[in-house]
């Protein structure tokens, strides 16, 4: 009798621990979900199309989150697309919001409301002309202060090599030392402070006067609030969105923002 009795115990042991690991399974693998915000009330990229391709593709194939957008052109139209889906009901769907290439004041409805959003925990991940986004006109707009860093300008398409400042995140551990470019528009930033950002990358000089010096960001990350933030100005081109080790760039970034891989998050410059 005890033998069977204990037969049966360790038969309902094994089957709780299987069920438990089953369920724990299907937690982690549950994809967060994005919104891409691709609205623009400036300059239209033409990339942006691939852009949306590029990130639903590798959020698909990482398995890491599936996306829904939010499109509209420089002529206004679908605004109410924007203001829908960027309502603070609606942001209660996701996980985090991506800005890919957007510019202008975009018609979101509560801009105070979407920012304290992101300080609550959530993921903010800008690519290219997120820092095109919400100009301040005396003062410098809040968006900016939690995106890091304002789109200044910009010279023609170079090619550059970008130096990895953090060998360790997982938005820059599979560049090595360098992420080289044959082409790509490259931006200057006003109202960038290097130490309220972890800068990822760097370029050493101007990118369109390779004799003038410096210290030229390129992408960081921060904190905001409780939320996590990654910007990278690198997107400009097709090719350069279809590139396999931008496309691990913009993951790891996402993960990071997602709070999926652990990454520093603490400025390199006090």
């Amino acid at each position: 009798m005890k033998k069977h009795t204990s037969w049966h115990f360790r038969q309902l042991t094994w089957w709780c621990v299987l069920f438990c690991l089953t369920a724990f399974s299907t937690w982690a693998q549950t994809p967060k979900r994005l919104l891409i915000v691709t609205a623009t009330r400036g300059f239209r990229h033409p990339s942006i199309p691939t852009a949306e391709k590029v990130l639903a593709d590798i959020g698909q194939k990482s398995g890491v989150f599936t996306v829904d957008y939010v499109r509209g052109g420089a002529d206004g139209k679908d605004d109410k697309d924007v203001i829908a889906k960027m309502s603070l009901e609606s942001l209660k769907n996701y996980d985090g919001v991506v800005f890919a290439n957007t510019t202008g004041i975009l018609p979101v409805p509560d801009k105070e409301g979407f920012l304290n959003w992101i300080k609550s925990g959530k993921a903010f991940i800008g690519m290219h002309s997120a820092s095109d986004t919400f100009h301040g006109k005396d003062v410098i707009d809040p968006f900016i202060e939690c995106l890091g860093g304002e789109f200044k300008g910009h010279g023609a398409q170079v090619g550059v090599e970008c130096l990895n400042q953090d060998l360790n995140h997982p938005a820059t551990k599979h560049f090595g030392e360098s992420f080289c470019l044959e082409k790509e528009e490259i931006y200057l930033f006003k109202n960038y402070e290097p130490r309220r950002v972890h800068e990822l990358l760097i370029l050493d000089k101007h990118p369109n006067e390779k004799k003038t010096l410096g210290r030229f960001p390129v992408s960081w990350c921060k904190k905001y609030g409780d939320g996590n933030v990654f910007y990278t100005s690198l997107g400009h081109r097709e090719d350069v969105w279809e590139n396999e080790l931008y496309k691990k760039h913009i993951l790891g970034g996402i993960k990071w923002a997602l709070g999926l891989e652990k990454g520093d998050s603490e400025p390199q410059t006090k």
